[in-house]
Order: structure tokens, then sequence, then C-alpha cells
């Protein structure tokens, strides 16, 4: 041992070790990740084989596979995924807006929220698929009823997070910061803002997740386009392949929506740990 490892003893100090990895890298991760889905796979394709599931209750995934194909060749799955995407993209974009300047407005000043809090905070207790049949009476079946049930949809989740985000920046920060000449516009976007990021993405994540349960809602308002329209057509003719083509893609999309949002954490907040990381 040395002098310096001697003394340190002596004095009571214990040299930290570094933190063990409890992830064994990504390879590892993403391969424990896909198990579940290849399980579901394996034991829908045994089913199916076995006769457990008939066409009529599930199709096949070979025949599901079958349906994509033959739906992207004649041009119908491409035109109502744009058409979806669209619909689901506008009606976030407003929500992530409106809930975005709600939040920073009762979050951060007083009036606003003595003004606004109360009112948002009963309507976000409102379901909005109850909206659907007033939607239809004001807007008809068009598309602004369906891209305003997902604006909607989408807008509670970002206010709720963005005004508690902004409510917990540090009020001396905040002071400090005008005391330096700094207007108000000016604090919310190089204090407020970046203080918040964190409850900020969790709106985010929950925004972009309801925009996709709201998209579903929104196509059975008789759509004539998109992945609702496709779902709509496959029960009117018992086709459960499509069917669970359409379902499959409504999944999908939710699961790209959570990677986005992981993706930008990783961007926008590189301090934090990732999931299963170091202890």
């Amino acid at each position: 041992m040395s002098a310096v490892s001697e003394a340190a003893a002596a004095e009571g100090l214990v040299t930290p070790r570094p933190a063990l990895r409890t992830a064994r890298g990504r390879p590892f991760a993403l391969t424990v990740r896909a198990l579940g889905p290849v399980a579901l796979l394996v034991l829908w394709w045994a089913a199916s084989a076995t006769g457990v599931l008939t066409p009529d209750v599930l199709a096949s995934p070979t025949e599901v596979l079958r349906a994509v194909g033959e739906l992207w060749g004649n041009g119908q799955l491409p035109d109502a995924l744009t058409t979806s995407l669209t619909r689901s993209g506008v009606g976030l974009l407003i929500g992530l807006a409106a809930g975005l300047t709600l939040g920073v407005v009762t979050g951060f000043t007083r009036i606003g929220d003595e003004l606004l809090d109360s009112s948002l905070q009963t309507l976000r207790t409102i379901p909005f698929l109850a909206l659907v049949p007033l939607f239809m009476v004001w807007f008809g079946i068009n598309e602004t009823a369906k891209i305003l049930l997902i604006a909607v949809a989408t807008t509670f989740p970002m206010y709720v997070s963005t005004s508690s985000g902004v409510r917990n920046t540090d009020p001396k920060l905040v002071e400090a910061m005008r005391s330096f000449g700094m207007g108000r516009l000016a604090v919310v976007r190089e204090v407020v803002l970046p203080g918040a990021l964190p409850s900020l993405l969790a709106g985010l994540r929950l925004s972009m997740t309801l925009s996709v349960i709201a998209l579903i809602a929104a196509e059975e308002i008789n759509a004539t386009e998109g992945i609702g329209y496709l779902m709509s057509q496959a029960q009117s003719y018992a086709r459960t392949d499509i069917l669970a083509v359409c379902i499959l893609i409504y999944g999908l999309l939710g699961l790209a929506a959570d990677i986005v949002v992981r993706l930008l954490e990783r961007v926008l907040m590189p301090w934090r740990p990732s999931r299963g990381g170091t202890r």
C-alpha cells in the first residue's frame, strides 16, 4: 500500500469506485426488448398454423404480410398513411402550441393563473371522445372536426406539464435575470423553458401518444380516407388480414412517437442517465 493510500485509510477516507454498468451494452438491450414482440409473433403463428386461430377470427402473420403487399402495391396503404399522418401531425402541432402557450401564461404570470387555470383544469377532465358528437354538429364530417379533435386531445397534457415545469422554476434565478435587465420574454426563453425541459418532454410524450389515440377516434367520423377508412372497409368485408394491418400500423405510430421523444431527451438532456444505465 502506498503512503497516500495509507494516509487516506488512516483518515478514514474511502476512494470511490467507478459505478458499475447494469446494462450489458446496447445490442444486449435491444435483444431483450425484442424478445416480447418475437414471442407474441411466434405464438400468433403457432395458433394460426394449428387452427386455434381461424382466418375469420384473426388472419395469420403470412396473410397479414400478403395484405401489406397488396395494399402497398395498389397504392391504398401509402395514400392512407399520408392522410392519417397529416391529420395527426397538424392536430398535434396545434395542440402542442396551444398547450405550451397556455402553460407558460398560467405558470409564469399570476393573472394568467387566476384567469385561466381553474377553467382549463375543469375542461381537461372532459374526455375528448365526448366531444365527437358536438364537433360533428359544429363542423360536419370534414377534416376540421378530425384535426380539432386531435388538437384538443393533445393540448391538455402539454398544458399541465408546461405549467408544472414553469412553476417549479427557481424564483431566485428569475429575479436575478430580471435584475440584470432581462425582459419577461427573454427570461421565459433563456431561463424558464430550459429549466422546464424535463416536464416539457414528459408532456410531449403523452401528447404524441394521445394524438394516435385521438386519430383512431377521429377517423371513425365517417372518414373517406386514411387508416381508419381502410379499417371500416375491411370490417364491412370481414377482412381480418387488413384489420390486423391497420391495428399494427396504429401501434407502430405510437412506438415511433415514443422513440422520437427518447431521441429528443438524449439530444436536449445528455446529462440525464439513460434507463438501465449506471448505478
